[in-house]
C-alpha cells in the first residue's frame, strides 16, 4: 500500500472514530438484546493472494456451522430483522475500522475475498489483490446492486457458487483493475462519497 494511501486511511479512521464509537456501542447493545451473542461475525479473508486476515463485521444472520461462500437467496431466511437494517445501511461494516487501523484493509479497494475464491481463480485475484482490500470500492459501488439481483435468485449453495464464480467474480475483478490503474486519493474520496450516497455518478473509462 502506498504511504500516502496508508496515511489517508489512518487520518480518516482517527477522525471518524469519535463519531462512530457511540454508534458501534449502541448497535452492539441492540444486537445483544435482539439476537444474543456473538455480536460479531469474524471471517477469514485474503489481503494478498497468499495472506489471510480476520475480517470483522456485526453479525446479521442466525448462525450456521455449515455456512460458506457468498451470500445469496438461499441464505436470505437467516438474515435477522436488525441484520437487514444493518446491511441496508452498511452499518454492519463499521467494525472493519479495526481492520483499517491494523493495516489489513483500506477504506477503498477490492472487497476482500474468501480464500476458496482466490484458490479457484488465482488468475484474477493474483492481479486484483496487488491492491489492499477495502471496505468499499469501485466494484462495490458500481456492481453491488447487480450482484445482489443475480444472487437473490439462487436457491442452493451450489447454484449460488456457480452464479458468483461465473458472472460476479470476473465483472468485479474487471472493475477492481480499472480502479487499480486509475487510483488516486481524489478517486478514493469520490468512491467513499458515492458509497454514502448509494450511487456512482462517474465511472472511470477503461
Amino acid at each position: 500500500m502506498p504511504l500516502s494511501k496508508r496515511l489517508f486511511d489512518l487520518l480518516l479512521a482517527s477522525f471518524l472514530l469519535p463519531f462512530l464509537a457511540p454508534i458501534i456501542l449502541i448497535v452492539s447493545l441492540a444486537l445483544v438484546v435482539s439476537q444474543g451473542r456473538p455480536i460479531f461475525y469474524v471471517s477469514e479473508r485474503m489481503k494478498t493472494d497468499r495472506d489471510g486476515f480476520a475480517l470483522w463485521k456485526f453479525r446479521t444472520m442466525t448462525q450456521d456451522p455449515t455456512d460458506s461462500g457468498a451470500s445469496g437467496g438461499h441464505k436470505s431466511a437467516r438474515i435477522t430483522p436488525i441484520g437487514r437494517f444493518l446491511r441496508r445501511t452498511r452499518i454492519d461494516e463499521l467494525p472493519q475500522l479495526w481492520n483499517i487501523f491494523r493495516g489489513d484493509m483500506s477504506f477503498v479497494g477490492p472487497r476482500p475475498p474468501l480464500r476458496r475464491y482466490v484458490e479457484l481463480r488465482p488468475d484474477l485475484y493474483g492481479k486484483v489483490l496487488r491492491n489492499r482490500p477495502g471496505v468499499t470500492g469501485l466494484a462495490t459501488v458500481a456492481y453491488n446492486k447487480e450482484e445482489e439481483r443475480l444472487l437473490k435468485s439462487s436457491i442452493s449453495s451450489e447454484e449460488n457458487e456457480e452464479i458468483y464464480l461465473r458472472r460476479c467474480v470476473p465483472r468485479k475483478a474487471h472493475l477492481d483493475l480499472i480502479y487499480q490503474r486509475n487510483r488516486t486519493i481524489c478517486m478514493d474520496i469520490h468512491i467513499i462519497l458515492a458509497t454514502l450516497n448509494k450511487r456512482m455518478r462517474v465511472v472511470p473509462k477503461v
